[in-house]
Protein backbone atom coordinates (compact mmCIF):
# COMPACT_ATOMS: atom_id res chain seq x y z
CA UNK A 1 0.00 0.00 0.00
CA UNK A 2 1.54 3.14 -0.85
CA UNK A 3 0.70 6.02 1.73
CA UNK A 4 0.00 9.54 1.34
CA UNK A 5 0.90 11.36 4.50
CA UNK A 6 -0.23 14.76 3.73
CA UNK A 7 -3.86 13.73 2.78
CA UNK A 8 -3.50 11.67 6.32
CA UNK A 9 -2.91 14.47 8.06
CA UNK A 10 -5.38 17.00 6.50
CA UNK A 11 -7.95 14.32 7.36
CA UNK A 12 -6.24 13.77 11.09
CA UNK A 13 -6.24 17.76 11.37
CA UNK A 14 -9.95 17.62 10.50
CA UNK A 15 -10.82 14.82 12.76
CA UNK A 16 -9.51 17.00 15.46
CA UNK A 17 -10.81 20.06 14.74
CA UNK A 18 -14.08 18.59 14.38
CA UNK A 19 -12.95 16.69 17.69
CA UNK A 20 -14.91 13.43 17.23
CA UNK A 21 -12.88 11.15 20.22
CA UNK A 22 -14.09 7.44 17.95
CA UNK A 23 -12.48 9.05 14.72
CA UNK A 24 -9.37 10.59 16.10
CA UNK A 25 -8.97 7.38 18.26
CA UNK A 26 -9.11 4.96 14.79
CA UNK A 27 -6.49 7.10 13.28
CA UNK A 28 -3.44 5.69 15.94
CA UNK A 29 -1.80 2.87 16.08
CA UNK A 30 -2.33 1.30 19.83
CA UNK A 31 1.76 2.26 20.90
CA UNK A 32 1.71 5.60 19.30
CA UNK A 33 3.47 8.19 20.76
CA UNK A 34 2.19 12.28 21.02
CA UNK A 35 5.19 14.66 22.28
CA UNK A 36 4.12 18.34 22.96
CA UNK A 37 4.79 21.16 25.18
CA UNK A 38 0.63 21.49 25.03
CA UNK A 39 0.67 18.53 26.63
CA UNK A 40 3.67 18.75 28.77
CA UNK A 41 5.87 16.45 27.51
CA UNK A 42 5.30 13.00 25.95
CA UNK A 43 2.17 10.49 25.83
CA UNK A 44 3.02 6.89 25.27
CA UNK A 45 -0.29 4.80 23.90
CA UNK A 46 -3.41 5.15 22.08
CA UNK A 47 -5.96 5.63 25.56
CA UNK A 48 -3.63 7.97 26.94
CA UNK A 49 -3.03 10.32 23.64
CA UNK A 50 -7.24 10.21 23.25
CA UNK A 51 -7.83 10.80 27.37
CA UNK A 52 -5.31 13.86 26.95
CA UNK A 53 -6.88 14.91 23.37
CA UNK A 54 -10.77 15.10 25.42
CA UNK A 55 -9.41 16.50 28.64
CA UNK A 56 -7.76 19.40 26.25
CA UNK A 57 -10.81 19.73 23.80
CA UNK A 58 -12.90 20.15 27.18
CA UNK A 59 -11.05 22.95 28.49
CA UNK A 60 -10.64 24.39 24.92
CA UNK A 61 -14.16 23.14 23.25
CA UNK A 62 -14.00 26.58 20.67
CA UNK A 63 -10.36 25.39 19.50
CA UNK A 64 -9.71 26.15 15.72
CA UNK A 65 -7.08 25.05 14.45
CA UNK A 66 -5.39 25.95 10.38
CA UNK A 67 -2.40 24.51 8.42
CA UNK A 68 -0.55 27.20 6.95
CA UNK A 69 1.31 24.91 5.07
CA UNK A 70 1.15 20.59 4.92
CA UNK A 71 4.29 18.95 3.37
CA UNK A 72 5.54 15.49 2.78
CA UNK A 73 9.17 14.77 4.38
CA UNK A 74 9.16 10.91 3.33
CA UNK A 75 7.05 7.80 2.78
CA UNK A 76 5.77 7.85 5.65
CA UNK A 77 5.85 11.26 7.37
CA UNK A 78 4.35 14.67 6.76
CA UNK A 79 4.84 18.31 8.56
CA UNK A 80 2.35 20.93 9.44
CA UNK A 81 3.09 24.71 10.18
CA UNK A 82 0.08 25.75 12.34
CA UNK A 83 -1.60 27.98 14.35
CA UNK A 84 -4.69 27.75 16.46
CA UNK A 85 -7.70 29.90 18.58
CA UNK A 86 -9.14 28.94 21.25
CA UNK A 87 -10.85 29.90 24.51
CA UNK A 88 -9.97 29.02 28.07
CA UNK A 89 -13.06 27.17 29.85
CA UNK A 90 -11.80 27.71 33.27
CA UNK A 91 -10.41 31.38 33.11
CA UNK A 92 -12.28 32.62 29.47
CA UNK A 93 -8.76 33.14 28.49
CA UNK A 94 -7.76 32.93 24.63
CA UNK A 95 -4.93 30.87 23.49
CA UNK A 96 -3.14 31.51 20.40
CA UNK A 97 -0.34 28.94 19.34
CA UNK A 98 1.67 28.46 16.48
CA UNK A 99 4.27 25.45 15.16
CA UNK A 100 5.26 22.64 13.85
CA UNK A 101 3.94 19.58 13.38
CA UNK A 102 4.97 16.04 12.08
CA UNK A 103 3.25 13.12 12.33
CA UNK A 104 4.68 9.75 11.09
CA UNK A 105 2.58 6.86 9.55
CA UNK A 106 3.19 2.84 9.85
CA UNK A 107 2.31 1.03 6.52
CA UNK A 108 -1.07 0.55 7.70
CA UNK A 109 -1.78 4.24 7.02
CA UNK A 110 -1.99 4.52 11.08
CA UNK A 111 -0.34 7.23 13.14
CA UNK A 112 2.85 6.31 14.97
CA UNK A 113 4.64 9.53 16.34
CA UNK A 114 3.82 13.14 16.28
CA UNK A 115 6.44 15.72 17.62
CA UNK A 116 4.96 19.14 17.96
CA UNK A 117 7.04 22.25 18.36
CA UNK A 118 5.98 25.44 19.60
CA UNK A 119 6.92 28.48 17.33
Amino acid sequence: MSLDPVALLKRYHAALNAYDARKVKAMFAKEAVYVSPGVNGRIAGRDAIIAAFTAYFAEHPDQRAVDDEVRQLSADAARSLWRLEATARSTGRPVTRRGTEIVRFGDDGLIRHVEVTDA
